[in-house]
Protein backbone atom coordinates (compact mmCIF):
# COMPACT_ATOMS: atom_id res chain seq x y z
CA UNK A 1 0.00 0.00 0.00
CA UNK A 2 1.02 3.42 -1.27
CA UNK A 3 -0.06 6.81 0.79
CA UNK A 4 -0.46 10.02 -0.75
CA UNK A 5 -0.85 13.16 0.56
CA UNK A 6 -4.29 14.76 0.47
CA UNK A 7 -4.51 18.41 -1.84
CA UNK A 8 -1.79 20.16 -0.27
CA UNK A 9 -2.19 19.16 3.28
CA UNK A 10 0.30 17.22 5.04
CA UNK A 11 -2.52 14.86 5.83
CA UNK A 12 -1.61 10.93 4.04
CA UNK A 13 -3.94 8.66 2.75
CA UNK A 14 -3.75 5.54 1.79
CA UNK A 15 -4.39 5.11 -1.89
CA UNK A 16 -7.16 2.34 -1.58
CA UNK A 17 -9.84 2.83 1.55
CA UNK A 18 -13.01 1.41 2.59
CA UNK A 19 -16.37 3.43 2.70
CA UNK A 20 -19.76 2.54 4.05
CA UNK A 21 -22.52 3.64 1.72
CA UNK A 22 -24.76 1.23 0.46
CA UNK A 23 -23.68 -1.34 2.93
CA UNK A 24 -23.40 -0.55 6.77
CA UNK A 25 -27.15 -1.32 8.06
CA UNK A 26 -28.38 -2.96 5.30
CA UNK A 27 -25.65 -6.07 4.63
CA UNK A 28 -22.95 -4.97 7.06
CA UNK A 29 -23.49 -4.82 10.97
CA UNK A 30 -20.88 -4.73 13.46
CA UNK A 31 -19.49 -7.86 14.05
CA UNK A 32 -19.07 -7.83 9.88
CA UNK A 33 -17.55 -4.29 9.97
CA UNK A 34 -15.22 -5.05 12.49
CA UNK A 35 -13.66 -7.88 10.34
CA UNK A 36 -13.45 -6.25 7.62
CA UNK A 37 -12.16 -2.98 8.82
CA UNK A 38 -9.48 -5.27 11.08
CA UNK A 39 -8.50 -6.53 7.21
CA UNK A 40 -8.29 -3.28 5.84
CA UNK A 41 -5.76 -2.11 8.69
CA UNK A 42 -3.45 -5.38 7.71
CA UNK A 43 -3.54 -4.40 4.25
CA UNK A 44 -2.61 -0.75 5.34
CA UNK A 45 -5.90 1.06 4.48
CA UNK A 46 -5.76 4.25 6.81
CA UNK A 47 -9.29 5.87 5.54
CA UNK A 48 -12.58 5.16 6.12
CA UNK A 49 -15.47 7.09 4.80
CA UNK A 50 -18.82 7.49 6.14
CA UNK A 51 -21.73 10.28 5.93
CA UNK A 52 -24.38 11.29 8.50
CA UNK A 53 -27.05 10.31 5.72
CA UNK A 54 -25.89 6.53 5.26
CA UNK A 55 -28.54 4.73 6.43
CA UNK A 56 -29.90 7.25 8.20
CA UNK A 57 -27.32 7.64 10.83
CA UNK A 58 -26.84 3.95 10.84
CA UNK A 59 -23.81 3.79 9.16
CA UNK A 60 -21.87 5.69 11.65
CA UNK A 61 -22.87 3.95 14.27
CA UNK A 62 -21.83 0.61 13.42
CA UNK A 63 -18.55 2.16 12.27
CA UNK A 64 -17.80 3.55 15.29
CA UNK A 65 -18.75 0.42 17.49
CA UNK A 66 -16.20 -1.69 15.27
CA UNK A 67 -13.48 0.58 15.42
CA UNK A 68 -14.00 1.36 19.34
CA UNK A 69 -13.68 -2.36 19.64
CA UNK A 70 -10.76 -2.64 17.39
CA UNK A 71 -9.28 -0.48 19.77
CA UNK A 72 -6.37 1.09 17.26
CA UNK A 73 -4.91 4.51 18.03
CA UNK A 74 -6.81 7.11 16.34
CA UNK A 75 -3.50 8.59 14.95
CA UNK A 76 -3.25 5.60 12.74
CA UNK A 77 -6.31 6.03 10.53
CA UNK A 78 -8.45 8.53 8.94
CA UNK A 79 -12.77 8.99 9.37
CA UNK A 80 -14.98 10.80 7.29
CA UNK A 81 -18.62 12.19 7.50
CA UNK A 82 -20.67 13.96 4.85
CA UNK A 83 -23.55 16.62 5.61
CA UNK A 84 -26.64 17.95 3.71
CA UNK A 85 -29.64 15.90 3.43
CA UNK A 86 -30.11 15.21 7.03
CA UNK A 87 -31.53 12.69 9.23
CA UNK A 88 -35.38 12.10 9.90
CA UNK A 89 -36.14 13.87 7.04
CA UNK A 90 -39.83 15.30 6.32
CA UNK A 91 -42.28 14.60 3.48
CA UNK A 92 -42.63 16.45 0.16
CA UNK A 93 -45.53 18.08 1.88
CA UNK A 94 -43.84 18.44 5.17
CA UNK A 95 -39.69 18.76 4.98
CA UNK A 96 -37.62 19.36 7.84
CA UNK A 97 -37.21 23.10 7.60
CA UNK A 98 -33.25 23.83 8.44
CA UNK A 99 -33.09 20.13 9.41
CA UNK A 100 -32.77 18.94 5.24
CA UNK A 101 -31.38 19.80 1.87
CA UNK A 102 -29.61 22.58 3.59
CA UNK A 103 -25.62 23.48 4.16
CA UNK A 104 -26.82 26.39 6.77
CA UNK A 105 -25.70 27.15 9.92
CA UNK A 106 -27.75 25.99 12.33
CA UNK A 107 -27.71 23.09 10.92
CA UNK A 108 -24.11 22.07 10.35
CA UNK A 109 -23.85 22.58 13.82
CA UNK A 110 -26.49 20.42 15.20
CA UNK A 111 -25.32 17.92 12.58
CA UNK A 112 -21.92 17.44 14.04
CA UNK A 113 -22.43 16.75 16.99
CA UNK A 114 -24.43 13.76 16.14
CA UNK A 115 -21.78 12.13 14.17
CA UNK A 116 -19.29 12.58 16.90
CA UNK A 117 -21.53 10.89 19.23
CA UNK A 118 -22.43 8.02 16.59
CA UNK A 119 -18.80 7.97 15.69
CA UNK A 120 -17.47 8.22 19.23
CA UNK A 121 -15.23 10.61 18.24
CA UNK A 122 -13.94 13.99 19.79
CA UNK A 123 -12.75 15.28 15.92
CA UNK A 124 -13.65 13.91 12.58
CA UNK A 125 -11.11 14.26 10.28
CA UNK A 126 -12.75 15.02 6.74
CA UNK A 127 -15.76 16.65 6.28
CA UNK A 128 -17.38 16.86 3.38
CA UNK A 129 -20.43 19.13 2.30
CA UNK A 130 -22.71 16.25 0.52
CA UNK A 131 -24.27 18.43 -2.55
CA UNK A 132 -24.14 21.81 -2.78
CA UNK A 133 -26.71 24.15 -1.44
CA UNK A 134 -28.68 26.72 -3.50
CA UNK A 135 -30.70 27.78 -0.77
CA UNK A 136 -27.30 29.35 1.55
CA UNK A 137 -24.90 31.65 1.03
CA UNK A 138 -21.69 29.84 0.07
CA UNK A 139 -19.81 32.15 2.17
CA UNK A 140 -22.10 31.19 5.55
CA UNK A 141 -21.30 27.74 4.93
CA UNK A 142 -17.58 28.66 4.73
CA UNK A 143 -17.30 30.80 7.41
CA UNK A 144 -19.68 27.79 9.55
CA UNK A 145 -17.14 24.66 8.79
CA UNK A 146 -14.20 27.41 9.49
CA UNK A 147 -15.34 27.35 12.81
CA UNK A 148 -16.15 24.24 13.25
CA UNK A 149 -12.24 23.69 12.68
CA UNK A 150 -11.46 26.54 14.86
CA UNK A 151 -13.69 24.91 17.86
CA UNK A 152 -11.65 22.05 17.27
CA UNK A 153 -14.87 19.21 16.28
CA UNK A 154 -12.88 18.79 12.71
CA UNK A 155 -9.58 18.95 11.23
CA UNK A 156 -10.39 19.29 7.44
CA UNK A 157 -13.28 20.23 5.16
CA UNK A 158 -14.21 19.76 1.52
CA UNK A 159 -16.80 19.10 -0.78
CA UNK A 160 -18.95 15.97 -2.86
CA UNK A 161 -20.03 16.34 -6.12
CA UNK A 162 -19.72 20.09 -6.69
CA UNK A 163 -19.11 22.30 -9.51
CA UNK A 164 -16.05 23.69 -10.41
CA UNK A 165 -17.29 26.90 -10.05
CA UNK A 166 -18.60 26.45 -6.78
CA UNK A 167 -15.68 25.28 -5.28
CA UNK A 168 -13.47 28.02 -6.67
CA UNK A 169 -16.05 30.21 -4.79
CA UNK A 170 -15.70 28.59 -1.80
CA UNK A 171 -12.06 29.01 -1.73
CA UNK A 172 -11.58 32.45 -3.10
CA UNK A 173 -13.71 33.15 -0.06
CA UNK A 174 -11.88 31.41 2.47
CA UNK A 175 -8.45 33.06 1.09
CA UNK A 176 -10.24 36.49 0.90
CA UNK A 177 -11.44 36.47 4.77
CA UNK A 178 -8.01 34.24 5.93
CA UNK A 179 -10.09 31.06 6.85
CA UNK A 180 -10.22 27.30 6.48
CA UNK A 181 -10.25 26.46 2.67
CA UNK A 182 -11.49 23.66 1.01
CA UNK A 183 -9.15 20.90 0.67
CA UNK A 184 -10.57 18.05 -1.15
CA UNK A 185 -13.75 16.97 -2.76
CA UNK A 186 -15.21 13.75 -3.43
CA UNK A 187 -16.60 13.00 -7.01
CA UNK A 188 -17.69 9.82 -8.56
CA UNK A 189 -15.02 8.85 -10.68
CA UNK A 190 -14.84 5.48 -12.71
CA UNK A 191 -14.38 4.38 -16.63
CA UNK A 192 -18.38 5.54 -17.52
CA UNK A 193 -18.24 8.58 -15.47
CA UNK A 194 -14.61 10.69 -15.89
CA UNK A 195 -15.68 14.03 -17.39
CA UNK A 196 -15.97 16.14 -14.37
CA UNK A 197 -12.57 14.83 -12.56
CA UNK A 198 -10.64 14.66 -15.67
CA UNK A 199 -11.84 18.04 -17.59
CA UNK A 200 -13.88 20.28 -15.33
CA UNK A 201 -11.68 19.54 -11.94
CA UNK A 202 -8.56 20.37 -14.12
CA UNK A 203 -7.63 23.80 -13.14
CA UNK A 204 -8.27 23.31 -9.39
CA UNK A 205 -5.50 20.86 -9.02
CA UNK A 206 -2.47 22.96 -9.67
CA UNK A 207 -4.92 26.26 -9.10
CA UNK A 208 -5.87 25.73 -5.61
CA UNK A 209 -4.34 22.00 -4.80
CA UNK A 210 -7.35 20.07 -4.64
CA UNK A 211 -7.14 16.66 -3.19
CA UNK A 212 -9.70 13.85 -4.36
CA UNK A 213 -11.25 10.72 -2.74
CA UNK A 214 -13.25 9.23 -5.34
CA UNK A 215 -16.17 6.74 -4.89
CA UNK A 216 -18.03 4.12 -7.16
CA UNK A 217 -14.43 2.76 -8.75
CA UNK A 218 -16.66 0.21 -10.04
CA UNK A 219 -19.68 2.11 -11.02
CA UNK A 220 -22.09 0.38 -8.41
CA UNK A 221 -21.07 -3.05 -9.35
CA UNK A 222 -21.30 -2.76 -13.41
CA UNK A 223 -17.78 -2.86 -13.94
CA UNK A 224 -17.74 -6.32 -11.95
CA UNK A 225 -19.50 -7.98 -14.77
CA UNK A 226 -22.17 -9.64 -12.04
CA UNK A 227 -25.01 -7.34 -14.14
CA UNK A 228 -24.21 -8.33 -17.76
CA UNK A 229 -27.35 -10.97 -17.88
CA UNK A 230 -29.85 -9.10 -15.75
CA UNK A 231 -29.92 -8.18 -11.84
CA UNK A 232 -28.90 -10.83 -9.49
CA UNK A 233 -30.68 -11.75 -6.10
CA UNK A 234 -28.90 -9.76 -3.15
CA UNK A 235 -26.41 -7.64 -5.39
CA UNK A 236 -26.36 -4.22 -4.86
CA UNK A 237 -28.99 -3.47 -7.84
CA UNK A 238 -31.59 -5.07 -6.27
CA UNK A 239 -32.09 -3.59 -2.40
CA UNK A 240 -34.53 -1.72 -1.71
CA UNK A 241 -34.40 2.01 -2.68
CA UNK A 242 -31.52 1.58 -5.43
CA UNK A 243 -33.99 1.05 -8.43
CA UNK A 244 -32.82 4.56 -9.65
CA UNK A 245 -29.29 2.30 -10.29
CA UNK A 246 -31.04 -0.56 -12.13
CA UNK A 247 -31.35 0.71 -16.08
CA UNK A 248 -27.61 1.64 -15.65
CA UNK A 249 -26.40 -1.58 -14.23
CA UNK A 250 -28.38 -3.64 -17.19
CA UNK A 251 -27.17 -0.81 -19.92
CA UNK A 252 -26.59 -3.11 -22.75
CA UNK A 253 -23.80 -1.00 -24.34
CA UNK A 254 -21.62 -0.75 -21.36
CA UNK A 255 -21.94 -4.40 -20.76
CA UNK A 256 -21.14 -5.33 -23.80
CA UNK A 257 -18.17 -3.11 -23.04
CA UNK A 258 -17.60 -4.80 -19.71
CA UNK A 259 -16.99 -8.09 -21.57
CA UNK A 260 -14.13 -6.45 -23.77
CA UNK A 261 -12.57 -5.07 -20.66
CA UNK A 262 -12.22 -8.37 -18.98
CA UNK A 263 -10.47 -10.01 -21.95
CA UNK A 264 -8.02 -7.08 -20.96
CA UNK A 265 -8.14 -7.71 -17.25
CA UNK A 266 -7.64 -11.71 -17.96
CA UNK A 267 -3.68 -10.95 -20.03
CA UNK A 268 -2.75 -8.72 -16.82
CA UNK A 269 -3.62 -11.65 -14.93
CA UNK A 270 -6.42 -9.89 -12.95
CA UNK A 271 -10.46 -9.38 -12.80
CA UNK A 272 -12.23 -6.68 -14.67
CA UNK A 273 -12.83 -5.13 -11.04
CA UNK A 274 -9.01 -5.09 -11.06
CA UNK A 275 -8.54 -3.37 -13.31
CA UNK A 276 -11.18 -0.65 -12.97
CA UNK A 277 -9.68 0.08 -9.67
CA UNK A 278 -6.86 -0.07 -11.00
CA UNK A 279 -6.91 2.56 -13.21
CA UNK A 280 -9.02 4.89 -10.98
CA UNK A 281 -5.83 4.65 -8.97
CA UNK A 282 -3.33 5.41 -11.79
CA UNK A 283 -5.06 9.05 -11.91
CA UNK A 284 -2.59 11.17 -10.01
CA UNK A 285 -5.06 13.36 -8.92
CA UNK A 286 -7.01 11.03 -7.14
CA UNK A 287 -5.66 10.88 -3.20
CA UNK A 288 -7.60 7.20 -2.61
CA UNK A 289 -9.63 5.36 -3.87
CA UNK A 290 -12.73 4.35 -1.81
CA UNK A 291 -13.95 0.69 -2.09
CA UNK A 292 -16.95 -0.82 -0.63
CA UNK A 293 -17.59 -4.17 0.38
CA UNK A 294 -20.40 -5.94 2.03
CA UNK A 295 -17.88 -9.21 2.42
CA UNK A 296 -14.36 -9.67 3.27
CA UNK A 297 -14.19 -11.71 0.24
CA UNK A 298 -14.77 -8.55 -1.75
CA UNK A 299 -12.39 -6.77 -0.02
CA UNK A 300 -9.21 -9.03 -0.26
CA UNK A 301 -10.25 -9.68 -4.02
CA UNK A 302 -10.25 -5.53 -4.57
CA UNK A 303 -7.24 -4.99 -2.73
CA UNK A 304 -5.56 -7.36 -5.68
CA UNK A 305 -5.70 -4.31 -7.90
CA UNK A 306 -2.88 -2.91 -6.42
CA UNK A 307 -1.08 -5.45 -8.21
CA UNK A 308 -2.41 -4.53 -11.36
CA UNK A 309 -1.25 -1.01 -11.13
CA UNK A 310 2.25 -1.70 -12.44
CA UNK A 311 0.53 -3.27 -15.50
CA UNK A 312 -1.26 -0.30 -16.87
CA UNK A 313 1.55 0.65 -19.19
CA UNK A 314 0.37 3.22 -22.32
CA UNK A 315 -0.47 0.58 -24.27
CA UNK A 316 -3.09 -1.26 -21.97
CA UNK A 317 -4.52 2.52 -20.94
CA UNK A 318 -5.18 3.28 -24.71
CA UNK A 319 -7.13 -0.09 -25.20
CA UNK A 320 -8.98 0.91 -22.17
CA UNK A 321 -10.27 4.27 -23.50
CA UNK A 322 -10.84 2.72 -26.92
CA UNK A 323 -13.35 0.79 -25.17
CA UNK A 324 -14.78 3.23 -22.74
CA UNK A 325 -14.53 6.47 -23.37
CA UNK A 326 -16.82 6.73 -26.06
CA UNK A 327 -19.69 5.58 -23.35
CA UNK A 328 -18.41 7.88 -20.53
CA UNK A 329 -20.27 10.71 -18.84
Amino acid sequence: MQYRRLGRSGLQLSELSLGSWVTYGQQVDVASAKEMLSAAFDAGINFFDNAEVYANGQSETIMGEALRQLGRNPLDYVVSTKFYWGLDRGGKDKPRINGQDTLNRKYLHHAIDGSLKRLQRDCIDLVFCHRPDPGTPVEETVWALHDLVQRGKILYWGTSEWPADAIRAAHDIAERHHLHKPLMEQPQYHLFARKRVEKEYDRLYDGIGLGLTTWSPLASGLLTGKYRNGIPAGSRGSLEGMGWLRDGLTDPDKNAAVAQLEAVAAELGGTVAQLAIAWVNHNPHVSTVILGASRIEQLQDNLKALELAPKLTREVLSRIDKITKSLAA
